[in-house]
């Protein structure tokens, strides 16, 4: 059996080694990976990017910002059915969002995105998606959202000579042929505020919606606030906003549209904090301002 000396001097030196060996080994970065398994690198374990810099953003093509919606894309959010030029309110805060987070108009590149294809479950072929999708939980669960870029309210517009046009209550609604476009909140509203007698009638888009209220398919459409006014200003002179909603269903008190972004995607804090920037300058009131109706003339339905 060893001497008690000996065995002491192998242990020191054991813990020696084993501190030295400790001491040399990488350590994680903070707000790196541990025994949980979060994520380490630039992102912390929130998914916050440590640097929104275009050179530092994991966009889908090096260098630019590829940016997602409909088609036709519809006024008062784009004009001339053309997002690239940068006019309508959509257009134009997809180029400030852009600017803020440093990439030049000639960066941006715009792809063609269904409405309802934005925010279904899946990988996305965009950084982000501008398409009046309005921010709520169940679309969470499928993609990121980024902070609200505008407030809006529904409301429903009819021929003016029909007795749809004449109602200035909820109730009034609930015996009217109603329609709007599939998978949106004004096609919630009607079925959760106004809970009409017959089933409302669903589109693909909005133009169908119209072709319907004109040809009178059907008494009433809902859509958001500004189409309305522009669909009554500019498209259907013979329709009116008989009024607005106070509330949308399941997004709170206030609705507002986000952009869409792939679930847990790295961009979405920088894009947020862009939007967030856009509304503290006051950018996002001067384009709405510029770019959309006052909403003053419609009532609230209750």
């Amino acid at each position: 059996m060893p001497h008690p000396s000996r065995l002491a001097a192998a242990a020191a030196a054991f813990a020696f080694v084993a501190l030295a060996a400790s001491a040399c080994a990488p350590q994680p970065e903070a707000g790196g990976s541990g025994p949980s398994g979060a994520a380490s690198g630039s992102a912390s374990a929130a998914g916050t990017p440590a640097s929104c810099a275009p050179d530092a953003l994991a966009t889908k093509a090096r260098g630019k910002l590829t940016v997602g919606t409909d088609t036709p894309a519809y006024a008062p959010w784009f004009q001339d059915d053309d997002p690239a030029n940068g006019k309508g309110y959509e257009s134009a805060v997809a180029y400030a969002v852009a600017r803020e987070l440093g990439f030049a108009k000639e960066d941006v590149v715009w792809q063609k995105v269904a409405f309802n294809n934005a925010f279904a479950p899946g990988e996305k072929t965009f950084d982000f998606d501008i398409n009046q999708v309005s921010v709520n939980e169940d679309r969470r669960k499928a993609v990121d959202l980024s902070t609200g870029y505008y407030d809006v309210r529904q409301a429903v517009i009819a021929l003016k000579d029909s007795e749809a046009a004449k109602a200035t209550t909820l109730a009034e609604l609930k015996g009217a042929r109603l329609g709007a476009q599939v998978g949106t909140t004004s096609l919630d509203v009607i079925n959760e505020q106004i809970q009409p007698r017959q089933r409302p009638s669903v589109f693909q888009k909005n133009d169908l919606a119209k072709a319907a209220l004109k040809n009178g398919q059907v008494d009433a459409i809902v859509v958001d606030l500004p189409t309305a006014f522009y669909i009554t200003g500019a498209e259907v002179p013979e329709a009116k906003v008989v009024g607005q909603f106070a509330t949308t269903p399941g997004a709170g008190a206030k609705e507002q549209f986000g952009l869409v972004l792939d679930k847990g995607s790295a961009l979405t804090a920088c894009v947020s904090r862009a939007v967030d920037a856009l509304r503290a300058d006051g950018t996002l009131a001067a384009l709405e301002k510029q770019w959309l109706s006052d909403a003053a003339g419609a009532p609230v339905l209750k």
